[in-house]
């Protein structure tokens, strides 16, 4: 007996979802990241942002590509400190990746080397301790991005250091293996003024449209019972702008 078709509203999607629609977004994240390109995905609320994360790990995955990913919202941007809120990062990043008891290494790793900058902690994390103790590609998604807008300091030295995890790939090769992926509702210019810091104009921005009536079979599928399904999803594609939710 069939399942009945569901559609699913508001909410991400994970890519095995049968009403999930493969947009050129889609094709074109996953093959950036796999060439180890740094790339961003900025576009309004409820365009599929995090649904088309999901897809991109699940696939990633399943190629061997460890990922991760840090939530900049459950960080948190309100009443925060620099020291709490890169600590905040690398918890997140061990705990993800597994390679300590998160508050253990805190203890142990993070809060011994106060006396250091914060962004320098961090950078000698990602060398010594990240890629040091793993193997293979990383990919680091990190969601919610234009949530640093709300912090009460600076955050350009941490869009630096992911620039600098790039430029670092030509005399350190354990670099080639860390990519990062940015997603939000900001823009390059609001997140990171300066040129010569800003990672942005070294990364690929992931175009994400509306869906196309030629893209949408899978919705299609759940209009099998009207008497014109094709005829009623390209009305609905008008109606709507493509807009996925």
């Amino acid at each position: 007996m069939n399942q009945p078709y569901r559609y699913r509203i508001g909410g991400s999607l994970p890519g095995t979802a049968p009403c999930y629609v493969v947009r050129q977004a889609d094709r074109d994240l996953y093959q950036t990241l796999t060439e180890g390109e740094f790339c961003y995905i900025f576009n309004a609320r409820q365009m599929g942002k995090s649904s088309l994360r999901l897809r991109a790990m699940e696939q990633l995955q399943a190629d061997g590509v460890t990922c991760a990913t840090i939530d900049m919202t459950a960080i948190g941007s309100q009443e925060i400190t620099a020291e709490q809120w890169y600590g905040g990062i690398l918890l997140t990043l061990v705990s993800e990746l597994r390679l300590a008891d998160p508050i253990t290494f805190l203890r142990d790793w993070w809060q011994p080397r106060s006396q250091i900058a914060p962004i320098k902690r961090l950078s000698d994390f990602i060398e010594t301790v990240l890629l040091a103790d793993t193997v293979g590609p990383i990919v680091i998604f990190i969601d919610e991005i234009d949530s640093v807008l709300s912090l009460k300091f600076p955050t350009d030295d941490f869009f630096a250091l992911i620039r600098s995890c790039y430029e670092q790939r030509n005399v350190n090769p354990i670099y080639q293996r860390l990519t990062f992926a940015l997603v939000g509702v900001a823009t390059p210019s609001s997140l990171i003024a300066d040129a010569k810091r800003t990672p942005f104009n070294i990364g690929k921005a992931i175009q994400l449209q509306g869906f196309r009536l030629d893209e949408v079979e899978a919705l299609t599928a759940g209009l099998i019972q009207a008497e014109q399904p094709h005829a009623m999803m390209a009305t609905i594609l008008e109606w709507s702008g493509g807009q996925p939710f």
